[in-house]
C-alpha cells in the first residue's frame, strides 16, 4: 500500500494548478489533491481565511478518509499550513515537503504582498490572470478571494502564527525547497527557518521561479520522491 500524500496549494490558487506533479508523485504515492475554502470553487467559510481555518479544513479531510503516516507537499502558502498542522497535530503527519513558502511576515511584508493582490489593478493590467482567476475559482467571487487573502495576510504580519520558537518544537521530518529564481521568498527566511526545525532538510532548486506553472515538476518529484524510502531523508535529523 502506497503511503498518503496530501499536496496543497498556495494563496489565491487552486488544486488544479498542481496536477502535473500530482501525477508524476502518484507513482510513489498515493496522492490526494485538496483546495481550501473559498479556491477552487470550494464554498466560502462564514470565518475569515486565516491559516488556522485551513488547517483546520485539512483536518476534517484527513480525519474523514482516514489517511495516517501522512507525508504533506505545500506549495507556497500550502507550505505554511503544512507545518502548521506538524506544530498543532504532530502525531498525524509523517513528513513535510514545502516550495516557495514564505515564512516571513511583518507588517511591511504584509502590506508589500497585499498590493499585488488589487483586483482593480489586475483587471486593468492583467486581464488574462484576472479571467483565470474569474474561472478558477468560480462560483465565488474572486475578487473577494483576493479581499479575504489580502486581510489574512495583514493579520500574519501583525501576528506571525509561526514563531520561530514554534519552528523549534517541529519534530516532523521536513524538506525545506527553495528556488532559486523566486522574488517572493528569500533564501535568508528559508535558510533560518530549515535551522530552526530540528529534522530537516534543505534543498534549492536551480533555475526556478515562484509561480508554480513555471516549476519543473520533474525536479520537484525528484526531490519529493527521497521522502519515500529512496534515501535516509527524515530518518535522524541532521549529522
Amino acid at each position: 500500500m502506497k503511503t498518503p500524500l496530501l499536496i496543497l496549494h498556495g494563496a489565491i490558487g487552486a488544486s488544479h494548478q498542481l496536477k502535473a506533479i500530482a501525477e508524476k508523485l502518484s507513482a510513489y504515492y498515493e496522492v490526494h489533491l485538496f483546495d481550501f475554502p473559498g479556491h477552487g470553487g470550494k464554498a466560502l467559510s462564514d470565518e475569515p481565511f486565516s491559516i488556522k481555518l485551513f488547517a483546520d479544513a485539512v483536518l476534517v479531510y484527513v480525519q474523514k478518509n482516514n489517511l495516517s503516516k501522512l507525508t504533506i507537499f505545500g506549495y507556497s502558502m500550502g507550505g505554511y499550513v503544512a507545518l502548521y498542522l506538524a506544530r498543532h497535530h504532530q502525531q498525524l503527519i509523517d513528513k513535510i515537503v514545502t516550495l516557495g513558502t514564505k515564512f516571513h511576515w511583518d507588517e511591511a511584508t504584509a502590506a508589500r504582498e497585499v498590493r499585488m493582490l488589487d483586483a482593480a489593478a489586475i483587471e486593468v493590467k492583467v486581464p488574462a490572470f484576472a479571467a483565470a482567476l474569474a474561472e478558477t475559482h468560480a462560483p465565488n467571487d474572486w475578487k473577494e478571494v483576493l479581499r479575504r487573502t489580502a486581510d489574512m495576510l495583514l493579520e500574519m504580519g501583525k501576528d506571525n502564527p509561526l514563531t520561530p520558537d514554534d519552528h523549534k518544537e517541529i519534530k516532523t521530518a521536513s524538506l525545506i525547497l527553495l528556488g532559486d529564481r523566486d522574488k517572493m521568498v528569500s533564501v535568508e527566511e528559508t535558510i533560518a527557518v530549515y535551522r530552526n526545525l530540528p529534522n530537516a532538510q534543505l534543498g534549492i532548486l536551480p533555475g526556478t521561479s515562484h509561480p508554480v506553472e513555471k516549476v519543473d515538476a520533474e525536479l520537484v518529484v525528484y526531490f519529493i520522491s527521497k521522502c519515500n524510502g529512496f534515501s535516509q531523508f527524515g530518518t535522524g535529523g541532521r549529522p
